[in-house]
């Protein structure tokens, strides 16, 4: 909307208001005049209290003090006493009867009869229609003089604007000529002085805006919950240094923040963020004086950073002082590992790809020596998979040594007919006592099929723990890979152990990750069948983030779902989680399985959750996990 039109319509509305004003100011002037005339009325029919004739001798007295619209009275025991003059409704109202609204009524009880009034309302209204009509005369008359000054002013611009106007678009062409200041008289001459002034100092212009677009494009590869760059920036700079002709050394460290997933899936995803940025601060802390002012976040989990000009030897002071951090961040939280760092050494025209890989590889390796360690690599001796070899070395010896202990988090009943369950976390330590990240641990037992080897070890120590402690009553959860669980050897193995345990089986509910279950729906009916058949459950981890959630739901029927912990985060404020957990409830309920909604961390949310029905709540607001006692409390 241009100018003209904008301050047309502005006039408009405060003309508008002030029209609206003054009706008001009469319209309240006039209810004052109706009051008090009904004020006057009551005071002089209140010296008639005794009057005992008829209604027409009553209304001829009072018609000479005042003028009605509608009279009446009525007789109580003689009804040729009554009388009754005008009407209620004004048949012919005029135009101000309209536009003010007033009734003037009064009703007044004598010792044999009733009288019921309305006065004439034109004498009030009258004064206060002539007033509205001058004042809305003199306010059309002021907003047209305006009006038209206006548009004489407009026209009057419009040429010195029109030419501005070109001398602006010919900007661009940087064919610049002096200004003609007589063409930008009176309120348009401050127009000729910036222009002319900005024909000087384009150049300074120029340079700015290319100063500012550059922190615009740092901002848009800014990572927002830690503030390093982001992935895209940390590429470009390890090509400069691949392509760089110009002599360059130092040392490249990755931190691995291994606890991301489990803290992001237990405590919530606001927890994760937290995490990570705790632990890009104890970066910053750390390299506050190496001189490094540009940070990394690689991945979700994954931060790195280069150091110019130090050996690695140097460099792992840097490492030191991360570790400290890290330790003491450590002591505020429960996960007692927060990130592991490798170290490696690089310079000009290095091999990017190698360069990562040994990084990568240093990292492996101290996620395997306990929380917070770190590893540095100095040489690439083609050994690549020195970090994975690692792991599973370490793998395989936790498993020989029964290398875990687990926590516990119990799952909340919704109501007392729901029978449920606490869930086991398996956490794993090497040979050193030392917790090793549990994320980290199911990966690397995966990728070097591991997997089942470390699920049965789980399982067997489960059954022993219950087993050997009778006083641990209930049923217990445990975490079992998806990829195990759709191994027919697994299966077979899983349903002769548990066969020979039928007391204890009857007790466990077997999680499994729905993500990997959806890959083999046949292998996946076949588990929980097999499963059904020693007399233990399955529950399905994760619920709702597959696009073949409802496929699978139906075809496998599980025994109880867990919603991801995504549906709970602010579920009290979600329409759209609302909706589908209700949908998941109803669906379940039709078919005997139980719900339970995961992460549930505020008041609110359970609240919520609890209204819709849910079979159970597990998070940090129910409970928190704790390390499982020989006897239950």
């Amino acid at each position: 909307m241009g100018l003209s039109k904008s301050f047309q319509l502005v006039l408009f509305v405060i003309f508008g208001l002030l029209l609206y004003r003054i009706y008001d100011l009469e319209n309240k002037e006039m209810q004052r005049q109706g009051a008090l005339a009904i004020q006057n009325y009551s005071k002089h029919i209140d010296l008639m209290n005794e009057w005992n004739d008829n209604g027409e001798a009553l209304y001829t007295k009072l018609s000479k003090t005042f003028t009605f619209q509608f009279f009446q009275y009525i007789h109580e025991s003689d009804s040729d006493l009554n009388y009754t003059f005008g009407t209620l409704a004004k048949s012919d109202a005029e135009f101000e009867d309209k536009i003010f609204k007033i009734e003037l009524g009064h009703t007044k009880s004598f010792p044999n009869g009733r009288l019921q009034v309305r006065l004439s309302t034109k004498s009030v209204i009258s004064t206060s229609f002539v007033n509205l009509e001058k004042a809305a005369t003199l306010t059309i008359m002021a907003y047209l003089i305006i009006m038209i000054s206006f548009a004489v002013l407009m026209a009057i611009h419009r040429r010195g604007i029109r030419y501005a106007c070109d001398y602006i678009n010919h900007i661009p062409d940087l064919t610049f000529q002096a200004v003609e200041t007589s063409r930008l008289h009176g309120s348009l001459k401050p127009i000729g002085i910036a222009l002319e002034k900005s024909r000087m100092e384009l150049k300074t212009s120029i340079g700015n805006f290319h100063k500012e677009n550059d922190l615009l494009a740092k901002a848009a590869y800014q990572d927002p919950v830690t503030g390093f760059s982001t992935r895209r920036r940390f590429n470009d700079y390890m090509k400069t240094i691949s392509d760089s002709d110009k002599k360059q050394f130092g040392v490249l460290a990755i931190i691995k923040a291994a606890e991301l997933s489990s803290i992001n899936q237990l405590h919530g995803r606001e927890s994760g963020d937290d995490y990570l940025s705790q632990i890009a601060s104890c970066i910053r802390r750390a390299a506050a004086r190496t001189g490094v002012n540009e940070f990394y976040r690689v991945s979700s989990s994954d931060f790195a950073l280069f150091i110019h000009d130090i050996t690695v030897k140097e460099g792992e002071q840097f490492l030191v002082q991360l570790k400290g951090y890290l330790d003491e961040y450590a002591q505020t939280i429960e996960p007692d590992s927060i990130a592991h760092s490798g170290m490696v050494p690089f310079e000009s025209n290095s091999n990017t790809h190698a360069l990562l890989t040994l990084a990568d590889t240093a990292v492996s390796i101290a996620q395997t020596s306990g929380p917070n360690r770190y590893h540095i690599l100095e040489k690439f001796s083609g050994n690549e998979q020195l970090g994975d070899d690692h792991w599973k070395v370490t793998i395989n010896e936790l498993i020989n040594r029964k290398g875990l202990k687990f926590f516990q988090q119990p799952i909340l009943p919704c109501n007392n007919q729901v029978d449920v369950y606490r869930e086991l976390y398996a956490r794993f330590f090497n040979n050193e006592g030392s917790n090793l990240p549990t994320a980290s641990v199911i990966a690397m037992s995966e990728r070097h099929g591991l997997n089942v080897d470390l699920d049965k070890m789980i399982v067997v120590h489960t059954l022993q723990l219950l087993n050997a402690n009778p006083s641990l009553t209930g049923n217990f959860g445990v975490n079992i890979s998806a990829s195990s669980a759709l191994q027919e050897v697994f299966v077979s193995w899983l349903r002769d152990i548990l066969s020979s345990h039928r007391t204890t089986s009857a007790r466990l509910v077997f999680e499994v990750n729905e993500s990997g279950m959806q890959k083999n729906v046949t292998a996946s009916r076949r588990f929980v069948h097999e499963m059904h058949k020693v007399g233990a459950k399955v529950a399905i981890q994760q619920f709702g983030l597959g696009f073949s959630s409802f496929k699978f739901f139906r075809e496998v029927k599980p025994d109880v779902i867990k919603l991801d912990s995504s549906y709970s985060e602010g579920i009290d404020q979600d329409n759209n989680n609302k909706f589908f957990v209700r949908m998941i409830v109803d669906i379940s309920r039709r078919i005997g399985i139980k719900v339970i909604a995961t992460g549930v961390e505020k008041q609110d949310e359970k609240l919520t959750l609890e209204k819709m029905l849910v079979d159970g709540l597990q998070g940090y607001y129910i409970a928190r996990p704790e390390i499982i006692a020989k006897t239950d409390k």
